[in-house]
């Protein structure tokens, strides 16, 4: 590690770890852990080992891989007259996270892994798109209007 860092156990600093990590160059994450905790309070680590990035952003990708594939299912499950707006706001959060993968998430995992997860998100848009298109022309038939 190129950084140096000091722990510091005075009263007058509080108790704070300091490191240049601006030479640090890695994976950034900022902790979402809203615990309360009389301990060391982490505004943001920085992951080094390839290896270890690639294991935490794959877990990350999972799960909100998994949190859209949720969403379209209880909206599939679901028939109140407020499912397109939800599907709307979906579709925009999936292309933005489609964004941050091919942007951000890039230069820490291989391309085969990045192009199997972007066909899988194109799935997941595909899906949302025919199921807003289909609940729309839905709800002209029930009220009589055609295209």
């Amino acid at each position: 590690m190129s950084g140096k860092y000091t722990i510091i156990k005075e009263k007058k600093y509080n108790n704070r770890i300091e490191f240049d990590h601006h030479k640090l160059t890695g994976f950034k994450l900022k902790p979402q852990n809203r615990i309360p905790y009389e301990g060391i309070m982490v505004n943001q680590v920085v992951l080094i080992n390839q290896s270890f990035i690639e294991k935490i952003l794959k877990k990350k990708i999972k799960r909100k891989l998994d949190q859209y594939l949720n969403l379209i299912i209880e909206t599939l499950d679901e028939s109140s007259g407020e499912e397109g707006e939800s599907l709307r706001h979906a579709l925009n959060d999936l292309s933005r996270y489609r964004n941050i993968v091919e942007y951000k998430y890039q230069k820490y995992l291989d391309q085969k892994y990045i192009s199997l997860l972007l066909q899988k998100i194109s799935l997941l848009e595909y899906e949302l798109k025919q199921k807003l298109i289909y609940g729309e022309d839905e709800k002209n038939i029930s009220t009589g209007r055609r295209r």
